[in-house]
């Protein structure tokens, strides 16, 4: 019952924060964070009430199958982005983009960090170095989509934000998997050559290639349904189904098949987006249903952020060359890239910004570093949770800038404000 009641609290403390929030103009997305920060183990946590909020991490990391269930139903709303009118039109420039600006992002922090381990050595390793190096390549799906959707962004920026930021993931998974195994080496083990081109490729491959047979699967059960709500209760079951499998891990050989549960939930959608015609208004349905999920995701992981980071200075100066150097290799990257790809101006010039955002895919290599490099690993941990701290609470207002400038987000008429107030002042009577 415990756990009911925090989860309870979690999604009307997310409400409740973006009524004050909405007085600042800041997303919902960065509202929900800052609550779970209120409710986590560093602030109502300590207080020692059950129920009143999150006492430790172990009682979050007991709900962390419905932060799974949260990226999946995430991952299946961006694959829709990856329609064949879409792809034709912007397909060619997401790839470009999307290659440039990761590995632009691993250059810029590899070598900050690299400079950084000459000035703290006892501090950071040439191993923690390179490894973040490659976890700087990741950007956070869900904080962009969310900030898309509640603003409901439309135009030049927001069309090929979310394909570069999907395949922004694949080209991260290589990345992190040559840079782990080049780290690995200079510790004084051998180089794997499994563990750096083999099982990355046969991940990507394989989670690609699980997605589109669960996609077609669903395409044709879908076609036994006339329903709209069985329909919605099919699409929940698959995309719940996609989560849970994509958690296995096949072995073959002196390989290893395991699968990203982004991609293939990706793919999912992609597949499924494509065969179906009544896909559009499906998913439609569906992003109404998974409104609280979101919710819940955010605040949860707001509350798993741990504020302790800040302790260690040489961590906090660390942190902060990591971001910055992120930051500028992000946008830079992006925008040398869109210029090369002959994207429109507005692309050009703030794509970059809204690539900021990073959260569960940068968390999900730093806990395999950490598993990998002994003492190096909570380096590694550590300057990765502050990162994610520092751009989850700023980069959706960024991400929700940049799109506003860019024309993306459309100031509300006088006519919706006035007929806005009018309801209002009726309801009041």
């Amino acid at each position: 019952m415990t756990v009911l009641i925090s989860i309870a609290v979690a999604m009307a403390a997310g409400l409740l924060m973006t009524r004050a929030f909405n007085l600042f103009k800041m997303p919902d997305v960065t509202a929900y964070l800052v609550a779970g920060i209120l409710i986590g183990p560093f602030v109502l946590g300590r207080l020692g009430i059950p129920g009143l909020g999150f006492l430790s991490y172990e009682e979050l990391g007991s709900l962390d199958i419905l932060s799974n269930l949260a990226l999946g139903f995430i991952a299946f709303a961006i694959g829709a982005e990856f329609t064949l009118p879409k792809l034709r039109s912007t397909g060619r420039q997401a790839v470009i983009i999307a290659i440039v600006q990761a590995l632009m992002a691993v250059v810029f922090v590899t070598g900050a960090l690299i400079v950084c381990h000459f000035v703290f050595p006892d501090k950071l390793s040439l191993p923690v170095a390179i490894a973040l190096g490659a976890i700087a390549s990741a950007t956070a799906p869900a904080a962009t989509l969310m900030v898309i959707r509640q603003y409901k962004a439309k135009g030049a920026v927001s069309d090929i934000l979310l394909p570069v930021v999907a395949l922004d993931d694949a080209v991260g998974l290589v990345c992190f998997a040559v840079a782990t195994g080049i780290a690995k080496a200079l510790q004084g083990g051998a180089v794997d050559i499994f563990g750096l081109v083999v099982n990355p490729l046969l991940e990507i491959v394989g989670s690609l290639a699980l997605g589109s047979l669960l996609g077609w699967i669903l395409t044709q059960v879908e076609k036994l349904y006339h329903s709209n709500r069985n329909r919605l209760t099919l699409i929940i079951s698959m995309v719940t189904l996609t989560v849970a499998l994509s958690s296995l891990e096949l072995p073959l050989g002196p390989a290893a098949l395991s699968f990203s549960p982004l991609l293939v939930c990706m793919m999912l959608g992609t597949v499924f987006c494509n065969l179906c015609p009544m896909a559009e208004d499906l998913m439609a349905r569906e992003d109404r249903w998974t409104a609280p999920l979101y919710c819940l995701f955010f605040v949860l992981s707001g509350a798993a952020l741990k504020l302790d980071v800040f302790s260690d200075p040489v961590m906090v100066v660390v942190g902060i060359v990591y971001i910055l150097f992120r930051s500028l290799g992000k946008y830079f990257g992006s925008r040398w890239s869109a210029q090369a790809a002959k994207c429109d101006p507005t692309v050009v010039k703030y794509l970059g910004i809204t690539l900021l955002p990073q959260a569960g895919v940068a968390l999900g290599m730093s806990l395999t570093a950490a598993s990998q490099f002994g003492a190096d690993g909570s380096v590694i941990r550590s300057i990765t949770l502050f990162s994610v701290l520092i751009y989850e609470l700023v980069g959706p207002t960024l991400t929700k800038i940049a799109l506003t400038r860019a024309g993306d987000i459309k100031p509300m008429s006088d006519d919706v404000k006035y007929r806005r107030h009018n309801t209002l002042a009726a309801k009041t009577k």
